[in-house]
């Protein structure tokens, strides 16, 4: 079935385009006007990679990424926000002249991370595109791994950071500075999430990869002890009023008590990650089974329930393998003279620009996020067609609910924009609720228009 013209974000002769174009850029580039042409680029590619997956079509914008190469410059443009992010984004909170009266481009910048890593997750789930990674796929992995040791690190009892907590304690006096760093710590979590898929679609496919893949998955970085970490707290998961709850399709959601033993997407991305890298016989060659390693994966055994074979049965076929594992001292691997390739962006990244931090940081407060009137009046239209309403909609699993009663609603509230109804009487009955919210988001969207329109 084919996309609705208004679902359709590009034609393949535009994602064509706007992936032929796609270019690497100097850290202190990023926030120019280029850069953000770029950010459009990949937020409408996103998009449409999304809807095609989705809706079972022609996965073009993937294809043309495969056959024009384009898959490491994705990498190379994450990474670079990656390092922005550490280095640059810290010294701009502290300078005292940075206080901002419009966001938006910073959070945009902040953004750019996980539109990168969401499109990476539709387009790797493919073998050829893990091919088409050559050799940044080690980039990919050593990026991946950063990501999952920060989620697997974090204190059992300590919850997901969410759009309501600030975890980055910095010095500044500017509320709308602290509220992008508030939306950078969740947006963190999420962005972990989506490198864990990434890295089990690397694991599907390690015979088609960069052969020095696997030695940094399973050698260098010991993925397998980390995956248990995961398992064993499950930062996906929490307790909030007594209540379970679990962190599904980018929300967190109660648990019915029914409902508690059944394996979550997540869950499942880490069992099949583990199943790729424990019971496949080039991995079993080439990982170190010692003491250390040996125990930390017979902890799984106590996660390997009857319930949770019956939901992912091959995992019966982990069970026997540990099961022998618990009896058997496997010979260490062999010692051979190889060479490894290593990965190259973020130690480039960094190399190049040491020592120019705060300059960096400094530059970018003059060219890039003190914008002009009329760029921001431009970027604000621009974003406004980037961000088409009835796409995003569409891209929601689930259907809008009614804000009164519950039920599908095929109607929004007109001035808002923000709350659903199933009818006009719904709509009325709830309105004595909805208008205090609906006047607050009225009047967000108005002082918005305000301070876009700066007078000179």
């Amino acid at each position: 079935m084919e996309t609705p013209s208004f679902h359709q974000v590009l034609f393949p002769g535009e994602a064509e385009g706007y992936i032929q174009n796609l270019e690497l850029f100097p850290l202190k580039d990023i926030g120019s006007p280029r850069w953000f042409k770029q950010h459009e680029y990949i937020e409408k590619l996103n998009m449409q990679a999304i809807l095609n997956a989705t809706g079972g079509q022609d996965e073009f914008v993937k294809e043309l990424l495969v056959s024009l190469g384009k898959i490491p410059a994705l990498i190379h443009e994450m990474i670079l926000v990656e390092v922005w992010k550490v280095k640059i984004f810290p010294v701009l909170c502290q300078l005292q002249d940075f206080n901002p009266q419009i966001t938006f481009p910073l959070y945009m910048v902040i953004h750019h991370e996980a539109t990168i890593i969401n499109l990476l997750e539709t387009v790797m789930f493919h073998r050829e595109s893990c091919e088409a990674a050559e050799d940044s796929v080690l980039d990919l992995v050593d990026y991946c791994h950063r990501k999952l040791a920060l989620l697997a690190g974090r204190s059992e009892n300590e919850d997901p950071p969410t759009e309501d907590r600030l975890t980055h304690a910095v010095d500044v006096n500017s509320s709308s500075v602290q509220e992008v760093q508030k939306q950078s710590a969740a947006l963190e979590f999420e962005i972990s999430l989506k490198a864990l898929s990434v890295i089990r679609y690397i694991t599907d496919h390690t015979d088609s990869v960069n052969l020095s893949a696997l030695t940094r998955l399973l050698c260098t970085h010991n993925l397998p002890c980390v995956l248990v970490q995961l398992l064993e707290h499950c930062p996906w998961s929490r307790f909030s009023k007594g209540q379970l709850e679990k962190y599904i399709d980018g929300k967190w959601h109660q648990i019915p008590r029914e409902d508690q033993i059944k394996m979550t997407k997540l869950d499942g991305q880490v069992w099949i990650t583990l199943l790729n890298l424990l019971l496949r016989p080039e991995c079993q060659r080439k990982y170190d089974f010692n003491s250390f390693n040996k125990s930390q994966l017979l902890k799984l055994r106590a996660f390997l329930t009857e319930v949770l074979i019956d939901q992912l049965p091959n995992l019966g076929e982990l069970q026997r393998f540990l099961s022998q594992l618990a009896v058997t001292d496997p010979a260490p691997p062999k010692k051979d003279l190889i060479l490894e390739q290593i990965p190259e962006m973020w130690n480039n990244i960094m190399k190049e620009n040491s020592g120019k931090w705060k300059a960096v940081a400094k530059y970018q407060v003059k060219q890039a996020f003190n914008p002009s009137e009329s760029e921001l009046r431009q970027q604000a239209h621009r974003l406004a067609q980037t961000y088409n309403l009835d796409v995003i909609e569409s891209l929601i699993p689930e259907k809008p609910k009614c804000g009164s009663c519950g039920s599908e609603a095929g109607k929004r509230c007109s001035r808002c924009q923000g709350e659903w109804y199933c009818r006009r009487e719904c709509q009325v009955k709830h309105w004595p609720k909805h208008k205090k919210a609906c006047q607050l988001m009225v009047d967000a969207t108005e002082k918005l228009q305000r301070d876009l329109n700066i007078q000179a």
